[in-house]
């Protein structure tokens, strides 16, 4: 039984200092001194090795696997996934395993982890002793842990890797092998039934189940690119021999309730069945002791058959159903996945008294905590700035077109300042000449411009690099065909190549519409710039540009409405000035939101009270931060809705003011006002048009800013994306480049010579074998060699390596045997010909005598595998007449 099961391999993993990248992470990205965790970094630096280091089915390496996956898990949240240690690791299965997979990533890693706690679960169900019942359900129980870690791994972990799985870890091959060790936990408790004698209906159940999971872990096998072929024969074997066993001990139970019509028919099935197994015997795949437990189940089963086909033809003549109308066994399912808490909930086991120690680098802020503040600080910069303040600028900016609409406040300085200029006109004047207006727009462009153009051109990076790439994949599945070169497109690739193609579509969105907007913005400072030149000019220059006017004084029956235009002009002028203050103060309320210290206490309270069953991410803060949005800015949200009431209600009084002072004004005539009015009223509307444009350019500023932090990351991502597919593309290149296996060379470094199947067209077929050929003894007589026994299939060197379960005295390289006789000229009968190959020196050519001319009516070729091209170094000299001894005889 013991080379009858299959173990797990483990993956072999590189020494590496762990504590280095962490120590250099912590220098680099956090404000607390590495000195502070030295104990914590000497003892990641142990648990990884202890937990690399595990190579024997011993209890003990369960503990140092999980203690160390428990740890990665903890620090997952405290960390990055790529935090800068380079994980190397060997592949335990497939064709690759003496080239090592690099990944700077902590899932990786803990992948790794779990593998091998999965194989040194289905290496001590083997090391169990199974000979008796409790052994048995000792090693079950293995199995089904091996299992459910291996599903754990498969669901939970491998999703998360952000990059593509090694061959040994892709889902077909994790499901294989899942099955496998349910198969086999399935396997101890129908070994164990069996030892205890249960009845044959409840032993086939049993065994039914194990031959449908050993089917499913084959189906699988086959579509995997890691599991050998002599493991895929292992479970196909090992599915026909219990459907065999099953329908045998069904047999076996219609035999105990008489219903022998039916015993018959399930006997032979059984006989099918275990014919099928053996079938997997072929070319020495199958191990040994599988072999003989076949047979020996096909020799019980045959004479179980003899016995019933006669009893029933002589004495109970039952009818013998077809096997289609046989009833499908019931199954009993006694193996299942089983995750140990250790690997499901390791956070549980952390701690002082925890059985994997405390956890490490507690006093570190998380890696997570720092991720939520600068999604929290994002998210109330986002409330603040588009939610209230840019809410407050609109109702402004509705304001001033209002304004502009009424000529206001033009229309009252012309009648209140009849000559020189107003005081509020030489206020923003003012305003302007200090701000160096002109000047400050343009570089503010200018910046603008420089910061597109750097966004651009790390975008252009980025998408030249994937556009690349899919130039090269193109070109590559072209040369091999795409039934070979079957990897998916990039645009396609689900984990990383869709998301950047994504990301490109979208920037590409953004730069566009950024453009327009920019071109916006130009137009209207193009539009002021002449106005806004005036006002940055001197005193003189305005008074020039403003016409004054011939009216030199207000007449009476105007200046109540000009009064009553003033005041309610006053009250929206005092609205904005009340309105630009709460927006300050609001931006200096936000800037001074520290979260640090209440979300430290927040992942604090989650750590101490588990409220999270995995490690601390950002979406555990999403309660904590509406609440406290909520409690701090809830109040502004509302003075937004107070404050466009309140703007209705003062507009709606200007209108209406207006309108009276309007019609008195059409009264009493504005002659000499107009031109004045306007003037005013211009440079009024280019003053309002000026602080719009300065809020513009800081929002431009902004966006392109924030802009490439985002490009940067997909400049990142697409670098390390197409480096991972050019590496995966040269791999794959490599593979199709290699020759067939069948082309390799099994034998001593001697001389090979392919041996040629009879009728085979250019002397080459798929099965013919490569075979070492020793040089023979010259051979004095005419008598032929005697047959070879047909030689068994020998398995690829590749896999003989790979996964083997025989000792290794039963997988040494096949020794040179020599050639088989040639079936088809074997025997010499005195009608052939002989034709002699030439001789080393040259020599007067002689007759053969009555044996036939050497001539080409003498038969064949000489009958050497390397006589053509003995020829060709002879040059085109005829066959001489004498038969060298050391050379080859052929019959014709």
């Amino acid at each position: 039984m013991q080379n009858s099961i299959l173990a797990v391999p483990f993956r072999r993993g590189a020494h590496l200092s762990l504590s280095s990248a962490i120590k250099q992470y912590i220098s680099t990205k956090y404000d607390q001194h590495p000195d502070m965790f030295r104990q914590d970094l000497e003892v990641i630096d142990a648990l990884r090795r202890d937990a690399v280091n595990v190579h024997e089915p011993h209890p003990t390496g369960v503990g140092r696997l999980q203690a160390y996956a428990g740890q990665l898990v903890w620090i997952s949240g405290k960390f990055p996934i790529d935090i800068g240690a380079d994980f190397t690791w060997y592949p335990a299965l497939g064709y690759n395993t003496e080239r090592p997979i690099v990944h700077n990533n902590l899932k990786f890693e803990l992948a790794n982890i779990l593998y091998n706690l999965a194989a040194l679960y289905s290496q001590l169900a083997i090391a169990s002793n199974r000979s008796s019942t409790e052994g048995l359900k000792t090693a079950a129980s293995y199995f089904s842990h091996s299992a459910g870690v291996l599903t754990h791994l498969k669901n939970e972990i491998i999703p998360e890797l952000r990059t593509t799985p090694p061959e040994d870890m892709d889902e077909h091959t994790l499901k294989s092998l899942v099955h496998l060790q349910l198969a086999q936990a399935q396997e101890c408790y129908w070994q164990k039934a069996v030892m205890d004698g249960y009845k044959d209906a409840s032993i086939a159940k049993l065994a039914a189940k194990v031959s449908d999971y050993y089917n499913e872990a084959g189906e699988a096998a086959m579509r995997s690119e890691a599991i050998s072929s002599s493991w895929i024969h292992h479970m196909s074997a090992k599915h026909h021999h219990f459907a065999a066993a099953a329908q045998y001990r069904a047999a076996c139970d219609c035999l105990e309730k008489r219903r022998y019509g039916e015993e018959v028919a399930r006997l032979r099935d059984a006989v099918a069945c275990v014919t099928e197994g053996l079938k997997e015997s072929r070319g020495g795949y199958l191990n040994k002791t599988i072999a003989e437990d076949l047979t020996g189940l096909k020799k019980k089963v045959e004479e179980d058959l003899k016995r019933a086909e006669r009893d029933n033809d002589v004495i109970y003549l039952n009818a013998v159903p077809p096997k289609s109308e046989l009833k499908i066994l019931d199954r009993a399912t006694m193996a299942a996945v089983r995750i140990p808490p250790q690997v499901s909930t390791p956070l549980e086991y952390l701690g002082e008294k925890g059985d994997f120690g405390p956890a490490l680098f507690t006093k570190l802020v998380p890696y997570s905590v720092h991720i939520a503040v600068s999604i929290y600080e994002e998210r109330r910069d986002r409330l603040v700035d588009q939610n209230i303040v840019a809410e407050l600028e609109t109702l402004n900016e509705r304001i001033h077109g209002i304004l502009s609409s009424l000529n206001l406040p033009g229309s009252i300085q012309a009648f209140e300042k009849p000559l020189g200029l107003p005081g509020t006109l030489v206020q923003h004047a003012e305003e302007i000449r200090q701000a160096d207006a002109i000047h400050r727009l343009q570089r503010s462009f200018a910046d603008i411009d420089k910061l597109r153009a750097a966004d651009l051109a790390i975008f252009e990076e980025g998408r030249d690099l994937l556009q690349a790439e899919e130039e090269e994949d193109t070109q590559l599945r072209r040369k091999y065909g795409t039934d070979r070169w079957a990897r998916l497109e990039s645009r396609s690739e689900p984990t990383q190549g869709e998301k950047l193609w994504n990301q490109v579509k979208d920037a590409e969105g953004w730069f566009q519409n950024s453009a327009s907007s920019d071109g916006v913005v130009r137009d209207k400072f193009y539009s002021i710039e002449p106005t806004l030149a005036v006002l940055a000019g001197s005193d003189r220059s305005l008074l020039d540009f403003v016409p004054s006017s011939r009216r030199t004084e207000i007449p009476e029956s105007l200046k109540p409405a000009i009064g009553r235009l003033r005041s309610a002009y006053n009250n929206i002028a005092r609205l904005e000035g009340r309105r630009r203050r709460k927006a300050e103060a609001l931006r200096e309320k936000a800037r001074g939101d520290d979260i640090k210290s209440d979300i430290l206490a927040e992942a604090a309270r989650l750590e101490r009270g588990h409220a999270v069953a995995t490690a601390i991410v950002p979406a555990h803060f999403e309660d904590f931060f509406e609440k406290r949005l909520d409690s701090l800015y809830e109040p502004d949200l509302e003075l937004v809705q107070v404050e466009a009431a309140e703007q209705e209600k003062l507009v709606s009084e200007l209108i209406r003011v207006n309108r009276e002072f309007e019609s008195q004004k059409k009264i009493v005539g504005d002659k000499g006002n107009r031109e004045r009015e306007q003037a005013l009223q211009k440079l009024e509307n280019a003053y309002y048009k000026y602080k719009e444009l300065i809020n513009n350019a800081e929002a431009g500023r902004k966006f392109y800013n924030d802009l490439s932090r985002i490009i940067g990351g997909f400049r990142d991502g697409a670098r390390g994306f197409v480096t991972e597919r050019r590496h995966e593309a040269r791999m794959l290149e490599d593979e199709l480049n290699m020759p067939p296996l069948n082309n390799l060379s099994l034998g001593q470094p001697s001389r090979v010579q392919p041996v040629h199947a009879p009728g085979s067209p250019n002397g080459w077929d798929g099965s013919a074998l490569y075979q070492s050929q020793p040089p023979q003894a010259p051979q004095s007589s005419f008598i032929p060699p005697p047959a070879q026994p047909r030689q068994q299939q020998v398995q690829p060197a590749a896999e003989a390596q790979i996964q083997s379960w025989a000792p290794a005295r039963e997988t040494a390289a096949p020794q040179p045997q020599p050639p088989r006789a040639n079936p088809m000229q074997a025997v010499w009968n005195q009608e052939m010909g002989i034709k002699f190959a030439p001789a080393p020196s040259s020599a007067p050519p002689t007759s053969t005598g009555s044996s036939g001319s050497g001539g080409p009516a003498g038969g064949s070729s000489v009958g050497s595998a390397g006589g053509s091209s003995t020829q060709q170094q002879q040059g085109n000299k005829p066959a001489g007449g004498t038969w060298d001894r050391g050379g080859a005889i052929r019959f014709g």
